[in-house]
């Protein structure tokens, strides 16, 4: 509850002060006095309280509208300032509230930015310091930035409109005015984390239009040009044409026997135990690449679950006709894979490298994607000792791809459908596609610690490091990890409804909700365990590179976990479609085993062994 001032002292006090605020914004103001009249050096700020949606008076609107204490200081310092003339009114000149000079006249630039992702929910304090660091990196000086309005979007955003002013002349030179456009409209600056990813949503020109410059003309009519234009336009749509068709030819007569016998010559003698199939091999495994046999779509492709000739069933990633830099996506699959032999990394089984066709084909998982079985959809979902299993294993996959592979890999695309699950729910870490070779000593044995890379990746699970700064390294793939770990923890997505599941799970834990967001159909869970899976997971998640564990740290840690779990809770249901006997048979007689459990949340299951009702206790 807010206090305002009415005794006569107090008010006496406050006409002392030259200036004060009161910044009340987003509150839960219901009510004020209704004989409530601050000095005329007192600023009320109330935008964002109940008061102002239930108040029609006059004297309450004209405090509710959106304000910072910066426009509000520019304000007392105007009115406080020498009277100035007016400014000139052709050209849009207007004054610079923040400049050193009174009275200073300039023609300013109009910039609408949106904060996408901003670490913050209130503006106001932090106005200075995007001041100085979008000046900085500008080039600018501080005056010459001046934020002009702000609103929050759901997210949340921050729209913001803000104004570019000359230094100390009253107009931008030209080449200014397009290095600024340039840097600003080319995303060549990067705010502080605590700001996040910006996007432009207008430059304004504004005066400076009709002086921009265009592209190069010569002194030729606009009519002569245009009829050049359109000759060029037309002459090199011919050749373009006749040269495609030219290339087309030659590329289907020559393709399969050059493309694909360089490939072959190139891969026969690294593969060992890798098949290379035929095109029709292929149809025939999925039934001319049947709908009802795709089990998935990505970015490369569809993947399709096929029997082959001997009757071993597999999956067959069939790249997209277009796909993009599908050739290097799949030479680099290939040579990765071919190499790489772990129990949690998924098994290449051959190729097929003819026909204008590029497919992968690797070993069958039947229970589908960890992502899956994290869905609120799924019929069936991993109990604890199950999620910490799945977590382990994955783990291992990944350290043997950053220690044990010769060279260390980078996964790059670590995420909760990427980590496929076998029949008896053993993790294995899929899809290679963007992975990149870890760097190895040079001559003098100096080894880099990252590798300068286009940001590649799944939005949500991105290291934000390795966004801002191009930078991959291990703990590029152990940030990723530790989204899935909270993913597993929360059965959320990375990014929903706008909402980031980091920021969500550390908001719970610093209000001490954790438990309001740890997904209810893991049952009953050791509450010591949970703590030191949620606390590794958010340590993974940390912005600085050194404060994250290691693979071989994680690993360790969750071998402690599962050690620390009840034997009770270390049991594997089989199968996802046994009757109630059948399964209760199973979680009586498979507790000893060191394995996890599944939880059914559909259907109804008779827990007459009394294990399942100690096990689950659905909140």
């Amino acid at each position: 509850m807010v206090m305002f001032p009415r005794q006569s002292g107090m008010t006496s006090f406050l006409l002392e002060i030259e200036a004060l605020f009161w910044d009340f914004q987003n509150n839960y103001l219901k009510t004020i006095p209704a004989a409530f009249s601050p000095p005329q050096n007192v600023t009320v700020m109330l935008y964002g309280n109940p008061v102002c949606g239930n108040s029609s008076g006059a004297p309450i609107d004209s405090l509710c509208q959106p304000q910072s204490v910066n426009q509000q200081t520019s304000k007392q310092q105007q009115d406080s300032s020498p009277i100035c003339s007016p400014c000139p009114s052709d050209k849009n000149y207007e004054y610079n509230p923040s400049s050193p000079i009174p009275c200073f006249c300039a023609v300013p630039l109009g910039v609408g930015l949106r904060l996408k992702s901003p670490g913050i929910t209130d503006f106001n304090p932090y106005e200075g310091a995007f001041g100085d660091s979008t000046t900085s990196l500008l080039k600018l000086y501080v005056y010459q930035l001046h934020v002009e309005h702000y609103t929050w979007e759901v997210g949340p955003r921050l729209n913001m409109h803000l104004k570019l002013f000359p230094s100390n002349t009253s107009l931008f030179n030209m080449s200014e005015v397009v290095r600024l456009r340039h840097v600003l409209a080319g995303w060549e600056i990067t705010l502080p984390d605590i700001f996040g990813p910006y996007e432009l949503l207008n430059f304004t020109l504004g005066s400076y239009a009709d002086e921009y410059p265009n592209e190069a003309s010569s002194g030729l009519s606009k009519t002569a040009m245009g009829g050049i234009l359109a000759g060029a336009i037309a002459a090199a749509f011919a050749l373009s044409a006749v040269a495609t068709v030219f290339i087309m030819r030659r590329r289907s007569r020559h393709r399969s026997r050059t493309i694909s016998k360089r490939s072959l010559s190139r891969f026969s003698v690294k593969i060992d135990g890798v098949r290379c199939f035929k095109f029709e091999e292929m149809a025939r495994a999925t039934n001319n690449f049947d709908l009802l046999a795709q089990v998935g779509q990505g970015g490369y492709g569809k993947v399709y679950r096929g029997t082959l000739d001997d009757g071993e069933i597999v999956a067959i990633k069939r790249a997209h006709e277009d796909s993009l830099q599908g050739s290097k996506e799949f030479c680099t699959e290939i040579e990765l894979l071919s190499r790489l032999h772990h129990r949690n990394l998924v098994s290449l089984v051959g190729y097929c490298d003819e026909a204008d066709e590029q497919m992968l084909v690797y070993e069958y998982m039947p229970n589908g994607t960890l992502r899956d079985h994290l869905s609120s959809k799924a019929k069936l979902s991993p109990g604890f000792g199950l999620r910490l299993h799945i977590a382990l294993g994955a783990s291992k996959g990944i350290l043997y791809l950053h220690t044990d592979a010769n060279p260390p890999i980078f996964h790059r695309d670590v995420k909760a459908s990427n980590i496929l699950l076998d029949s008896k729910f053993v993790p294995k870490v899929a899809d290679f596609g963007l992975s990149r070779l870890a760097p190895v000593p040079d001559i003098e044995g100096t080894l880099a610690g990252h590798v300068s890379t286009v940001v590649k990746g799944t939005p949500g699970y991105l290291d934000p490091e390795y966004f801002l700064t191009h930078k991959l390294t291990d703990k590029s793939d152990v940030y990723s990890l530790g989204v899935v770990f909270l993913e597993m923890l929360t059965g959320m997505k990375p990014i929903e409804h706008g909402k980031n599941i980091v920021r969500e799970v550390n908001k719970a834990y610093q209000s001490g909700n954790i438990s309001e967001i740890v997904d209810s159909r893991m049952g009953l869970c050791p509450p010591d365990c949970i703590n030191r899976f949620l606390l590794l997971a958010t340590k993974c998640c940390q912005d600085e590179t050194d404060a994250r564990p290691s693979m071989s740290e994680i690993v360790r840690e969750l071998e402690v976990i599962l050690r620390m779990m009840p034997e009770a809770d270390l049991v594997l249901l089989e199968t996802t479609d046994t009757d109630s006997a059948d399964m209760s048979k199973s979680l009586s007689t498979s507790s000893a085993t060191g394995t996890s459990f599944v939880t059914q949340t559909s259907g109804s299951v008779n827990a007459s062994s009394g294990v399942l009702s100690e096990v689950l206790s659905p909140r």
